[in-house]
């Protein structure tokens, strides 16, 4: 797929994100509403026999609570429009397929950090055969982990945009497992559609 950016100069980048979020067929208020939904669903459901709470008696690791992000968004798309939007089913998948148009799919990205996502080293790297595209609309979420002080964090940041496979860049060390993306792509080509405050 051919980058949106091609030939543009970084000042530039910010006007075709606005265009391409615009041209997406969810609406950035609601995808606020579904990333919100399902964070409030991790703390409202119950686990085992005797009905355990996170943020009461379990208190996950921000890979767990990305996790559930990633299981729950989908859904609740899912439970909307039962006939265009889906979760993944295949390692060709995006995160969040939709039916009538695999352009406007979603890769979703958590993290723990305040205000930057990662990708594993596999990101930085060719897309090998049968596997998702790297490049096109992503969704980012920033949280709070849970701390002693801190038993029901909050979503501090949701950002949507198009990145290219090209944006992420390796650890230079062999063992290095992350890829990271520069300061001016999270800049533009990331447009923020909610903020904690």
């Amino acid at each position: 797929m051919a980058s949106p950016y091609t030939g543009l100069p970084p000042k530039k980048w910010l006007e075709v994100t606005r265009k391409l979020v615009n041209e997406h067929p969810l609406k950035t208020a609601e995808i606020v509403a579904v990333v919100l939904t399902a964070w409030d669903s991790i703390f409202a459901s119950s686990m085992g026999t005797r009905a355990f709470h996170i943020g009461e008696d379990i208190f996950p690791k921000p890979q767990i609570m990305g996790f559930f992000l990633h299981e729950l968004i989908p859904l609740d798309l899912t439970a909307r429009y039962p006939k265009k939007w889906r979760g993944e089913r295949s390692s060709g998948d995006k995160d969040i397929v939709y039916i009538p148009d695999d352009r406007f799919s979603i890769e979703v990205k958590t993290s723990s950090n305040p205000s930057h996502i990662f990708g594993n080293r596999s990101y930085a790297q060719e897309t090998s055969k049968n596997k998702k595209a790297k490049s096109g609309y992503y969704l980012a979420i920033n949280f709070q982990k849970f701390s002693a002080m801190l038993k029901k964090p909050n979503i501090l940041l949701i950002r949507f945009g198009w990145l290219d496979s090209t944006d992420w860049i390796g650890q230079k060390a062999a063992t290095g497992q992350q890829s990271r993306l520069p300061p001016e792509v999270e800049s533009f080509k990331l447009l923020e559609i909610y903020k904690h405050t």
